[in-house]
């Protein structure tokens, strides 16, 4: 089973990722700690008593197809039903649409744990949030009147159609085509596949948010639109008409998420499908983006529930399974195998890496936040690039350390993990996907390099830099228990990364950019480890006052974290700098001839 770690996640929140600056700002401040608390509390009783029970049960069922329909789980229908009365959909929707208004930060703390509790439940609604943030910014008023509320309570649920056969992550080969009606309204025609939620039985209405080409648009990504097409069109009354010209034509059998419907969506047979303009004509990437950059960072949330999870359960294990005697045991029975030092090794790896995707997912949404609380437009702008630069490091490392999280908990339990009867090999399968969905973690490292570095000349980065130095001198002239050595070992990892840094910079500038590329994927990770290794030890600095209790274990994982993966930033340079050579020499096709 599973408990929300409402302590660790309140504490990264207030302390380590500055929730309790975001209470000072006018928009926020009546975010008090208590409702903050209260907010937290039940969150995750809901996550361990109501939706963690029905995650196996959703495993094994999954989401038979037949006759146009999709059937979800047993229970699902109703837990969402429970969980969408509960209010928690519009929890950091705006008041003026229904939403309570509520930072991104406690709605990201919210996603963690349904998350934890069933990666395929959380999934849903997490694209339903997002349409929701992208009808908000750009829909036309009638289009946010007609749908807004609805989605923004729960009632509807929204996905997202980008994909098609010939077009995964390369969006110029769209091929789904829109055509204009003399009412203002447009025919919508074409497939979509890997659509989240494309068809289901837990709403009466989907509302599809759809990427197409107009017949005189320009080529490529110019030449995109972005439309809302609903399962029901909505009546002048407000009644749902007949249904759309858009069905479901099958499900995909995946790896995991079973209990997530993944659809191949059919628009247009009998006539073409109707679909309203979100935003402007061949602007509809923009608009997308807004939707796709929300879903990124609850993707990196995806890791970090699942890891949380997996955790959670081979901790337990580890502490009631009996095999040998660990060191120094002399009593007549076995020892726990977390007695045993490999064990502890495994144990504190997927505790260190949990919390790490933790503080990369909360300072990314502190950074959305500062984005829209900050009054000033030079405010607003600094956090802003704050976002960009952390949504690639929150979605791709948290969803690394996912499936890293998961496998080690699958060797924690040995052969028993292996079974599927323990449900450990389920957060394996279930994680792995989030490393490929909504931008797969080499286009988030692609990202990194090319368009979030060279932000404001460069600037911005060398900037954060400097903070997370600063923190580490902190480290450095503090006298905390446990965290001996841990500050030389943040400045060896911030020099390293000032490094690979200058590097990417000047390659990029020089037109290397397929050397660039090459190094782009170590490059992210080393950033992502540095980063994690400064905010680790920041939060061991701060368990301070009521923290205290906690602070030698935030030590532990801290030095932990320092002494094992941080040593790796070295080797990941220097595989930025060297290896491209023999990457961009390699001819993957003379290995097929």
């Amino acid at each position: 089973m599973y408990k929300a770690p409402i302590t660790e996640i309140a504490f990264t929140l207030s302390q380590v990722c500055g929730l309790s600056d975001l209470q000072k700002t006018a928009s926020f401040s009546e975010v008090s700690d208590d409702l903050v608390e209260a907010i937290l509390t039940e969150a995750g009783r809901f996550a361990g008593e109501e939706i963690a029970p029905l995650n196996r049960v959703a495993d094994l069922h999954g989401t038979p197809f037949k006759n146009g329909e999709v059937s979800t789980p047993p229970g699902w229908k109703e837990l969402y039903k429970a969980w969408a009365e509960g209010g928690w959909n519009g929890l950091s929707a705006s008041e003026a649409s229904g939403g309570q208004g509520l930072p991104v930060m406690l709605n990201t703390a919210a996603l963690e744990m349904w998350n934890s509790g069933s990666m395929a439940f959380a999934i849903g609604p997490t694209l339903t949030m997002g349409g929701v943030e992208a009808l908000e910014k750009h829909a036309s008023d009638d289009l946010k009147t007609t749908y807004l509320e609805k989605l923004v309570s729960g009632e509807w649920m929204a996905t997202m159609n980008l994909t098609e056969p010939q077009a995964g992550s390369d969006l110029n080969a769209i091929r789904a085509r829109a055509e204009r009606n003399d009412d203002g309204t447009y025919r919508i025609f074409g497939q979509k596949i890997f659509i989240t939620y494309g068809e289901h039985d837990m709403t009466d209405n989907i509302v599809h948010l759809v990427l197409a080409r107009l017949p005189d648009a320009p080529a490529g990504t110019k030449g995109i639109s972005l439309f809302l097409v609903p399962k029901f069109p909505v009546q002048a009354d407000g009644s749902l008409g007949p249904r759309n010209d858009v069905r479901c034509a099958g499900v995909e059998h995946k790896l995991g998420i079973h209990g997530s419907p993944t659809c191949t969506m059919i628009f247009g047979d009998e006539g073409g499908a109707t679909g309203w303009l979100i935003g402007e004509e061949n602007r509809g990437l923009a608009c997308m983006f807004t939707m796709m950059n929300n879903a990124r960072l609850a993707v990196g949330v995806q890791g970090l529930g699942v890891a949380e999870r997996a955790y959670q359960q081979a901790l337990a294990y580890a502490l009631d399974r009996k095999q040998g005697r660990g060191p120094g045991d002399k009593g007549p029975e076995m020892s726990s195998i977390a007695r045993h030092p490999d064990i502890k090794r495994m144990l504190l790896a997927m505790k260190s890496r949990t919390q790490v995707a933790r503080v990369l997912c909360y300072a990314c949404a502190h950074a959305i936040d500062m984005s829209h609380a900050s009054e000033s437009a030079e405010d607003k702008a600094f956090w802003a690039e704050r976002a960009g630069v952390l949504t690639p490091l929150a979605k791709a490392v948290s969803t690394d350390f996912g499936s890293e999280v998961a496998s080690l908990g699958i060797q924690i339990h040995g052969g028993m993990g292996y079974v599927e009867e323990t449900g450990a090999a389920q957060h394996l399968r279930d994680a792995r996907i989030a490393a490929i969905y909504e931008g797969t973690n080499g286009i988030q490292a692609i990202d990194l390099v090319l368009r979030k570095l060279p932000m404001s000349g460069g600037a911005h980065v060398e900037g954060y830099l400097r903070e997370l130095l600063s923190i580490a001198d902190e480290v450095a002239s503090s006298d905390r228990d446990g965290l001996t050595g841990v500050a030389d070992k943040l400045k060896q990892a911030l020099e390293t990364l000032g490094e690979a840094t200058s590097w990417m910079q000047v390659a990029r500038s020089e037109g290397r950019t397929p050397e660039v590329l090459a190094g782009a994927t170590p490059y992210l990770r080393l950033f992502g480890l540095t980063v994690g290794g400064v905010l680790l030890a920041k939060g061991a600095l701060n368990s301070t006052g009521v923290h205290a209790h906690a602070a030698p274990q935030r030590a532990l994982l801290a030095r932990n974290f320092a002494e094992t993966l941080l040593t790796e930033t070295l080797a990941l340079k220097n595989d930025i700098v060297t290896s491209s050579a023999s990457i961009l020499e390699f001819d993957p096709e003379s290995l097929a001839s």
